[in-house]
């Protein structure tokens, strides 16, 4: 479980990281990098569930989005604390949520193979 809070952390930072360096109108400020990224995380982690919950009950049709909706809700919420996320204009929402729903997804699903790839491997190098 600790192991996957610090995957959903770092795919969340390297996804706000990416996000702000490739879209414009969206900037992260160095002194509120760690509050953007620690709010967004508990966010998407709160609301994805609740989100998934909603949608299944009342609209079966906009289960594949959810993540989306997650992430772009998580945005909003992330950019309400002072010094640290900003995001300005319609389009840059939209990129925003598109880059970092893409990295925190291929983070969440390629990071614990690499990581257990390397545990299985320690293992299997120390066995005689």
């Amino acid at each position: 479980m600790l192991i996957r809070a610090v995957i959903f952390l770092g795919t969340a930072a390297l996804g706000l990281l990416v996000a702000a360096a490739v879209v414009p109108g969206v900037r992260l400020s160095v002194s509120g990098f760690l509050i953007a990224v620690a709010v967004f995380a508990l966010a998407q982690s709160i609301l994805a569930p609740f989100i998934f919950n909603v949608a299944r009950k009342y609209a079966p049709a906009m289960l594949g989005g959810i993540g989306l909706v997650s992430t772009f809700v998580a945005l909003l919420i992330a950019t309400w604390f002072p010094e640290g996320l900003r995001i300005s204009g319609v389009s840059s929402w939209i990129s925003a949520t598109l880059v970092v729903w893409i990295v925190t997804a291929l983070g969440a699903w390629l990071l614990p193979l690499v990581l257990l790839k390397k545990r299985v491997g320690g293992r299997t190098a120390s066995t005689p």
